[in-house]
């Protein structure tokens, strides 16, 4: 692999919340492309997408786009978007990574959930299948008030999904959950929506229940936070991200040598670069060399 691509939306203001594209070579230095412009737009549902996160399908040979329904800048407001909002899904899908088709929405949230926020997807090569997952607010048999959980879904095509279920709930509110696998376990990386930190957990099966708790001393008491993101830069470390959003600063990289110690650093401004624009919840794929020339050719930088 020769670089990255960052996907991701800049904020509330007009044109924020659509879908913007950055690249790196190093996963710690960007560059936006399309002068810092959205890419692509959302025309359906609420016209507006969060927290988008791409996939690759390696067996057709595809991309796929995923992202929240969501617009905060039409004015509605928090309390509408959590309890009143989208149960849909907005999906595009690319054979090159320039030419994308149109927008399609696509139902998932279970009936009487206020959202489907933070979509994300891991293959599951046991099943042939996607695994996909996103946070809904919703008010269960036994609840005294409606909780946001992590909902779950099969697909092969982003058009048709299996029945959702609940696989993950905490006793507080958790949304914006991302998976990477190392060495067989899969560790995933959750927003604890009331503490507004980020929680580590893994487990050697994907869909399963029996997560492990992971301590990390800088991530269990570094508030702030949400939409981490996780991937391996090319000398062998990881690197965590997560935005910013008390701040208002973007996405600060977290340095890890093993996911399985919990042990990260902050990185040092000096060792990153982030763009011109600021960079709000978004996801982080792998390229070739052939796709990252294609992008850079076929996007305006």
């Amino acid at each position: 692999m020769a670089g990255y691509l960052f996907v991701h939306f800049i904020g509330e203001q007009k044109d924020g919340e659509q879908v913007y594209f950055s690249i790196s070579k190093d996963g710690l230095n960007w560059n936006d492309l399309n002068d810092g412009k959205p890419v692509f737009f959302s025309h359906i549902g609420e016209k507006g997408v969060r927290d988008p996160f791409m996939v690759r399908d390696e067996v057709n040979k595809k991309f796929y786009l995923i992202a929240t329904d969501l617009r905060i800048e039409a004015g509605k407001g928090w309390t509408a978007a959590q309890f009143e909002g989208s149960r849909d899904l907005i999906v595009w899908e690319s054979e090159d990574l320039v030419n994308w088709s149109e927008e399609r929405a696509v139902t998932v949230g279970v009936e009487g959930a206020g959202c489907v926020w933070a979509p994300e997807s891991v293959y599951d090569k046991e099943k042939e299948a996607f695994f996909v997952f996103w946070a809904s607010m919703v008010k269960l048999e036994g609840d005294k008030e409606a909780k946001q959980r992590i909902y779950a879904a099969y697909t092969k095509d982003f058009k048709e999904f299996t029945e959702p279920f609940v696989y993950f709930e905490a006793e507080n509110h958790v949304i914006d959950s991302t998976i990477v696998e190392e060495n067989g376990w899969y560790y995933r990386f959750t927003k604890d929506e009331t503490t507004k930190t980020i929680r580590l957990d893994r487990s050697r099966e994907l869909a399963g229940k029996a997560y492990e708790r992971i301590p990390s001393e800088v991530l269990d008491n570094f508030f702030g936070l949400e939409g981490p993101e996780c991937y391996q830069l090319p000398n062998g470390k990881w690197c965590m991200i997560a935005d910013q959003f008390a701040a208002h600063k973007g996405y600060l990289p977290f340095i890890c040598n093993d996911l399985a110690s919990g042990v990260f650093e902050v990185a040092e401004p000096s060792d990153y670069c982030l763009g011109q624009t600021l960079k709000r919840h978004g996801g982080v794929i792998k390229l070739t060399d052939e796709e990252y020339e294609r992008l850079c050719s076929g996007i305006k930088g």
